[in-house]
């Protein structure tokens, strides 16, 4: 069984139309989609002792993500108010909180015993992907960061798995990013596109598959999340990509059928945005009585 490593940001999506929060961040996302994918997963990060926390430690702990380097701080979990606009989400705000950190050396040795690592652009921990690297696969979200061509050849040789979000690329752009990201040095690079599929590089070949329809589209929160991590497993486990994309994409549409990423919703928004350590930052974004 192959084993996957998120390492980075996590976040409670608050969900301001619902009255409710979810547990999400990339690298949450990513390690739940990765054990509902059949690889050991485990989470590095950082939450607050709080009620925000609690939900996603909770969530985690219920999909069996392995928690042992999970740093529990004082102050307040990192949030994000999201917006919908038929089915499609709108980020409205954020809050980091507490959940950037410095990794040390005991994070290493545990990211040694994984067969990969998976990071993301938000996780804030781009100075330390080489040390990652160094003790596993990498994988690495550029997100929608695909025109730093500097940070692009920094960042590619380094990974097993270079991901994208391309929903606004035409087809010919998607294919020149997979392209220039394994010239660069990655061994595999991925680049979703939303409603218009996938399109997965690696060595001379790029492999296309299309997005599966679904009748009830609720919320496109993790659909993204969804493939990398089926992506990132079926590649190590050297799984035909034709097929890895093909589940990907059957995956990815189902996580689109409900609201947050992978679910364990709580009906606390108001406890969140009204909470002391909470109001004085989202009075900026929304108005609060």
């Amino acid at each position: 069984m192959v084993s996957v490593l998120a390492a980075g940001d996590n976040v409670v999506d608050c969900y301001q139309q619902l009255g409710g929060i979810f547990p999400g961040g990339n690298c949450v996302n990513v390690s739940v989609f990765a054990k509902r994918a059949g690889a050991t997963a485990g989470y590095l990060g950082a939450i607050a002792d709080d009620s925000a926390g609690q939900v996603i430690q909770s969530a985690l702990m219920s999909e069996g993500v392995d928690l042992r380097r999970l740093r529990v701080l004082e102050g307040v979990t990192a949030s994000c108010l999201i917006g919908l606009e038929h089915g499609e989400r709108v980020f409205l705000g954020q809050n980091l909180g507490v959940s950037r950190f410095t990794p040390v050396e005991a994070d290493y040795e545990y990211a040694a015993g994984f067969d990969a690592v998976h990071v993301g652009k938000s996780s804030g921990l781009d100075d330390y992907l080489a040390g990652f690297a160094s003790v596993s696969a990498l994988s690495y979200d550029f997100s929608q960061r695909f025109d730093d061509q500097a940070h692009l050849q920094t960042v590619a040789p380094m990974c097993h798995l270079a991901s994208f979000s391309g929903a606004g690329l035409e087809e010919a752009n998607a294919r020149r990013l997979v392209e220039t990201a394994v010239d660069s040095g990655a061994e595999f690079a991925l680049v979703t596109m939303g409603s218009r599929g996938a399109m997965l590089a690696h060595k001379s070949r790029i492999f296309r598959s299309v997005a599966v329809a679904h009748t009830n589209v609720v919320d496109t929160l993790g659909a993204g999340d969804t493939f990398i991590a089926r992506v990132l497993v079926g590649t190590l486990r050297g799984e035909e990509p034709e097929k890895v994309l093909a589940d990907a994409a059957a995956r990815a549409a189902e996580t689109c059928s409900r609201y947050g990423a992978f679910g364990y919703g709580d009906g606390g928004l108001d406890a969140v945005l009204m909470a002391p350590v909470y109001a004085p930052w989202w009075k900026g974004v929304i108005a609060l009585p």
